[in-house]
Formats: C-alpha cells, sequence, structure tokens
C-alpha cells in the first residue's frame, strides 16, 4: 500500500478519569497475575487482562485455565467448585475471549475461542468458539462472531474513531 492509499490511523479516546493511571493499574494487575500463578498455580496466560475486583476460586485454583489475550471484566467471577455436589472441576476460558462484567462462570464450563460473555451472564454450560453468550443461564445470541484480542469486536475502532471525532468521548 501506498502512502496516498493507506487507511488513516483511527483516533482514539481520550483518557479520563481512573484511565489516566491506566500505567499503575497494568503493574497492579501484573502483579497479582504473578502472585495467581506462582503461589496460587492458576493457569492464566501472562497475556490475560483483569479487573481488580475480578475473583479467581482459591479453593480449587489448578482448575482456572484462562488463555491468551483474554479480558475479565469487573466483579466477574471464574468458578471451579461446587461443595454441595463436591464437585471440583477445571473451569477453561479460551484465547480472545470477553468476559462481562459481574458475570459467573460455573464449575467444569469450557469458553471456546473469541468468545464475548455479556455482562450480568450466569454460564452454566460449555459454550462453543466464536459465540456470543448472555442471560441467566447464558444462552447463544450469535454464533460466528469476529473478534479480536480481548474479544474486541473489529469495528470498535472504526466506532470509537467516529465517537471521538464527534468529540463524544
Amino acid at each position: 500500500m501506498t502512502e496516498a492509499t493507506a487507511p488513516a490511523p483511527y483516533k482514539k479516546a481520550r483518557k479520563r478519569g481512573l484511565n489516566k493511571l491506566s500505567a499503575l493499574r497494568n503493574l497492579l494487575i501484573d502483579a497479582k497475575r504473578a502472585w495467581y500463578r506462582r503461589f496460587w498455580k492458576m493457569d492464566l496466560h501472562p497475556t490475560v487482562q483483569f479487573s481488580l475486583s475480578t475473583r479467581f476460586d482459591r479453593t480449587f485454583p489448578i482448575g482456572v485455565h484462562v488463555g491468551p489475550h483474554s479480558y475479565l471484566a469487573f466483579d466477574s467471577r471464574i468458578l471451579t467448585h461446587d461443595r454441595t455436589r463436591g464437585l471440583y472441576l477445571h473451569t477453561r476460558i479460551g484465547a480472545n475471549c470477553f468476559i462481562g462484567g459481574c458475570s459467573l462462570i460455573l464449575p467444569g464450563v469450557e469458553i471456546g475461542d473469541n468468545c464475548v460473555i455479556g455482562a450480568g451472564s450466569v454460564v452454566t454450560k460449555s459454550v462453543p468458539p466464536r459465540s456470543l453468550v448472555a442471560g441467566n443461564p447464558a444462552r447463544i445470541l450469535r454464533s460466528d462472531i469476529e473478534v479480536g484480542e480481548y474479544g474486541r469486536f473489529l469495528t470498535a475502532d472504526a466506532t470509537e474513531s467516529a465517537l471521538a471525532e464527534q468529540g463524544q468521548t
């Protein structure tokens, strides 16, 4: 592509509020991820990002598996045990997944690669790759979706840029 035909770079939203402290947040997440991996023996890929309020089950910590470039939003919970039934199961989240805020992933659930879990969802059954699920219990709303790293839709940069151009971010 020549310089004249190259697409213009996307305009990003301005960092406001706590987003101005993102460098500090990233250091805290790196330290917390290292703690979970070394001390609790959780299988968290080094590129996994999560909110500081995300909760991983520490009753059966070796059952937590999260793939590369996945993001777990605020107050999401990943469970690996159920004391009432005596279950201790491995819970897996694939690569390039987004787990919405206040979501609950139950023990033994496997979430395929490139999935998006809607906010407040209770995932009771395994989710096939490239799916959008939401609800309580979570159901597949769309299949064969296209997402990039951290479960970000491929059109998200263009949408963010358009809003930034209009001064709405």
